[in-house]
This record gives structure tokens, sequence and C-alpha cells, in this order.
């Protein structure tokens, strides 16, 4: 059997980590309510990766701060490892698509900075630092501040950072959108690494289709605004997988068929705004 038969059987049968249970937000405007994402169901197993892109304005980073607990007033249920979660859980971990090193600090205590606040001690925590950035091919550059890293060094530091305090659930909210194309390949492959080594259940949310598809499990296509879930696709590519894969014929059709939704929705959206 295949990996990746392996992983649909578990999806279809295996307890979910991550569970949206109609989640819906509103947004108070001067002219009038705006409903920014719609009624929103979604179960994520444990270890899947799953992708969620939309067109512009759709409620992707609406989405992306409920599942965060970085914004309340929202009605449905969000569930993680079966409890409801309504704030901030330290279950789950955040990647943002701005730079959030520390300028003053240097990259390894930039990791070792979530486990200072925890309490652990100096040498734990220095000792789990080393051991994420060696994950995220950072090793050697531990002393540098991040003035003096390139933007994939210092999202990968986020990264580390983040996966530091080991959460069980990690988003990721358009990580590589400031960095170039070539870059944004090369990062998407230590995801890739950091995810078969972690099993780590991973929501990224994304504008970029080939990103989409070169690291997901499923991916969750949205409406325009109100953001709904238009369809949801099995990316059913062999895992282990690296951007070599981006060059397959079976690669580009599920870029094409995620760009026909997204042409669609897109459309929409470009019309309301010239209305």
């Amino acid at each position: 059997m295949t990996e990746t038969a392996t992983a649909l059987i578990q999806r279809r049968t295996g307890s979910s980590a991550l569970v949206l249970d109609h989640v819906s937000k509103a947004y108070a405007t001067e002219d009038g309510g705006v409903l920014a994402v719609a009624d929103i169901s979604i179960k994520v197993p444990e270890g899947e990766f799953l992708s969620i892109i939309g067109p512009s304005g759709c409620g992707k980073s609406t989405l992306f701060r409920i599942l965060g607990g970085l914004v309340d007033d929202w009605s449905g249920m969000v569930l993680v490892n079966g409890k409801p979660v309504a704030t901030a859980d330290r279950a789950i971990g955040m990647v943002f698509q701005e730079d959030s090193t520390f300028p003053w600090r240097t990259v390894l205590e930039n990791v070792e900075f979530p486990l200072e606040v925890a309490g652990v001690g100096k040498a734990e925590r220095r000792e789990r630092a080393r051991y994420f950035l060696e994950l995220v091919g950072l090793h050697g550059f531990e002393n540098r501040y991040p003035a003096q890293l390139s933007g994939g060094m210092r999202q990968r530091t986020a990264i580390a950072r983040t996966l530091a305090y080991e959460p069980r659930i990690l988003l990721m909210d358009e990580p590589f959108a400031a960095l170039d194309e070539q870059t944004r390949l090369l990062l998407g492959d230590k995801v890739l690494q950091l995810h078969s080594k972690l099993n780590q259940t991973t929501v990224l949310i994304t504008h970029n289709i080939t990103e989409a598809v070169q690291l997901s499990d499923r991916v969750a296509i949205m409406t325009y605004r109100p953001g709904r879930i238009k369809r949801m696709l099995d990316i059913n590519l062999p895992r282990p997988r690296s951007s070599e894969i981006v060059s397959s014929e079976q690669f580009g059709r599920y870029v094409a068929s995620i760009w026909g939704d997204l042409r669609e929705e897109a459309s929409k959206g470009l019309a309301a705004s010239e209305r």
C-alpha cells in the first residue's frame, strides 16, 4: 500500500487534531456589517498538512486569527484534540507573514524566547533551541543577528522559534509571501522535511497555488467574500516529496484544477471592486 493511500485511510478513520465546526465571523463597518467567513466546517486529522487558499478578501487571514485565538466575537466552534478553544492555546503555534524576529536578540536567543517565557531552565532551552535550529538548517548561525540574515533565514528562525515549544498544531499565514520564487520553493523543501520528521498537524494559509500543491495532503479552496469552502481537493502525490515534483505532469494538473476555481472567485472579487 502506498503512503498516499495510507494517509487517505487515516484521514477517513483517524482522530481529528483540529476541527472547525460552522465557523463564521462578521465585521462592523461604516457601510454596515461585512460577513468575512461563513459556516466553515473542516476536520484536520493528526499529522495532516492542509492548505487553505482563496482570492484576496476571502477571509483566509480572518480564519487564521480565529484558529490562533487572536480575534473574538465569532460564531461556531474550534476544537483542538476534542476540546473547545476560544483564546490562544499553547497547543497551537503560529508563524506570520511579517518578519517577527527580535532584532536585538541573536538567532539562538530568538528561538529560546518562548521557552524563556515558559520558565524553562537555561541549559534545557539552549539545547532545545540548538536542536530546532539544526532542523531548519541554521546550524552555525546561532550567534548572528536577524539583520545579518536573508529573509528566508529569518523566516526559518521564526519557524524554529515556534517549533521550539513543540506545539501540536502549526499554523502558518503566508510565511513566504515576501520571498522570491526560488527561495520559496527551497523553503518549501525544508518545511516538507520538518513535517516528515515531526509528523506535525499543519495548516497553511496561502494565495500561492504552487506552494499549496507542493506541500499539502489536501487543499481547501475558498470562495470570494463571504469566505466559504468551495471545494476540498486531495493532493495524491507521493511522500517524501520535494520541489522537484513541480515539473511533473500530475502536479501541473492539480495547479490547473485549483486555478480554475480561483479564477472564478477572483473574478467575482474584481467585479465587486469595480462597482
